[in-house]
């Protein structure tokens, strides 16, 4: 070191990192970026993590949660994507990265990205199959429409349903139709209409626009809730042109709401007329099937009257031969019974029944007899029971107790001590009594001389 030069000032790593990241994010406090994502990471904090690269080099990026949620897409590897954002420097590492404050997909705009990603999604679900579409009632009581009050569309539907068939009933659900909020609006109408029960179909629907105008019928709470309505939906958005989410799940695509009015009315006018043609022609045909008929019946009424006689004279003689053999049945029958009644009697003696009757008057002497011979059979046990029980009483060893006897056992052994001897002095002795125990201790012992 020179003589009076400045000493030269060390720096800590984290104090160099600091100078490092303060200058980047002075000098790029707002960049561009374009790239393609890739090791894409979104731990459960919400934030998503990946890198932007290029064919020569890249760069580590973030997008913070309360950015990553207003996405209208999915992010994924290999997009390319232009960014907005600020450089820094994240400082455990020592890496600089972008902090993202803007993200959208290079090439095609972030709404049409999502509708895709979207649609994709539904469409392996099966919500869009053509065979889960039903078809639109002939001739509805009631339509239910699920659009604004203040649009066209409202007021196009209504001058063609009144045109068509005055008479049908319209239930009207106002929602917005287009910005923030909407969507969870018009999905509660159509799920509120179908479990009514007060609707056999309904339009959903809105006049023209933009996709941004538009966007909330290519919203997935829409989409659910119309592929679950219980009653058919027509979708009637926009202009023919126009093509939303809305539309695949619809039992039916109007290309206007115009249309959609008169594919759910049929002109009353017309069914009318059908009716009064229909009616015409039964009248034709039931006129002609009577005659018909009636020159049937008439030949008919002539071949009986050539065959009446004949039968007569068969239904005389049937007569005849009907009383003889009724004749015949009857003094069959009282021949029958007289015999009938001579076997019964005969049966009568003879029958095991009146066998069982008159064994049946000696039961109860026999039943006397032997109740007796059991109560006197009986007394004789329970003398005998009573003779045992005395002697079992006598030989107890709780009755030698109870006449001041006592039984010594050794502590803790429990042996039963007969012979002095077989204690010594100072062990412990237990004496049962006929109420109670005494613990002794053996201060002397006298064997028998």
């Amino acid at each position: 070191m020179r003589a009076g030069a400045q000493p030269q000032r060390i720096l800590t790593v984290s104090e160099l990192t600091l100078l490092v990241r303060d200058r980047l994010e002075q000098e790029f406090p707002d960049v561009w970026i374009e790239g393609e994502i890739s090791t894409l990471r979104s731990p459960a904090s919400g934030h998503l993590y990946f890198i932007l690269k290029d064919a020569q080099s890249q760069i580590r990026t973030v997008l913070f949660r309360n950015q990553a949620q207003r996405l209208r897409f999915a992010l994924r590897e290999g997009l390319q994507v232009v960014v907005r954002g600020r450089l820094t420097v994240y400082e455990p590492r020592g890496e600089y990265q972008v902090v993202v404050d803007y993200l959208e997909p290079k090439g095609v705009g972030a709404l049409q990205l999502a509708l895709e990603q979207l649609k994709e999604r539904l469409a392996r679900e099966g919500l869009f199959d053509e065979s889960r579409k039903r078809p639109l009632p002939f001739l509805p009581r009631r339509v239910g429409l699920v659009t604004s009050l203040s649009g066209a569309a409202i007021r196009d539907m209504l001058v063609v349903l009144g045109r068509r068939c005055p008479s049908l009933d319209v239930l009207i659900c106002p929602v917005p139709v287009q910005g923030e909020g909407a969507a969870p609006k018009i999905a509660a109408a159509i799920r509120t209409l179908s479990a009514s029960g007060k609707v056999d179909v309904m339009i959903v629907g809105r006049g023209g626009g933009s996709l941004e105008d538009l966007w909330c019928f290519n919203e997935e709470v829409v989409v659910r809730a119309i592929a679950a309505s219980k009653v058919p939906v027509v979708s009637a958005v926009g202009h023919e042109i126009d093509v939303t989410l809305a539309d695949f799940a619809a039992d039916y695509r109007a290309p206007t709401p115009s249309a959609a009015a008169e594919a759910v009315a049929p002109v009353s006018a017309d069914l009318v007329r059908a009716a009064t043609d229909l009616r015409a022609r039964l009248e034709r045909t039931m006129g002609t099937r009577l005659a018909m008929i009636r020159h049937r019946v008439e030949a008919s009424r002539r071949i009986v009257l050539r065959l009446i006689l004949p039968v007569q004279r068969q239904a005389q003689r049937l007569d005849d031969l009907s009383d003889r053999l009724s004749q015949s049945l009857h003094g069959s029958l009282v021949r029958l019974g007289q015999r009938l009644v001579a076997a019964r009697h005969r049966l009568g003696l003879a029958s095991p029944a009146g066998l069982v009757r008159a064994s049946l008057v000696l039961a109860p002497q026999y039943m006397k007899r032997l109740e007796q011979e059991v109560r006197s059979r009986l007394r004789l046990r329970r003398q005998a029971v009573r003779s045992l029980l005395g002697t079992l009483d006598g030989l107890s060893p709780l009755a030698v107790l109870a006449r001041g006897y006592s039984i010594v056992q050794t502590v803790p052994a429990g042996l039963v001590v007969k012979r002095a001897e077989d204690v010594k002095v100072g062990d412990q002795l237990r004496a049962k009594l006929a109420s109670g125990q005494l613990l002794c201790v053996v201060r002397e012992v006298s064997p028998d001389s």
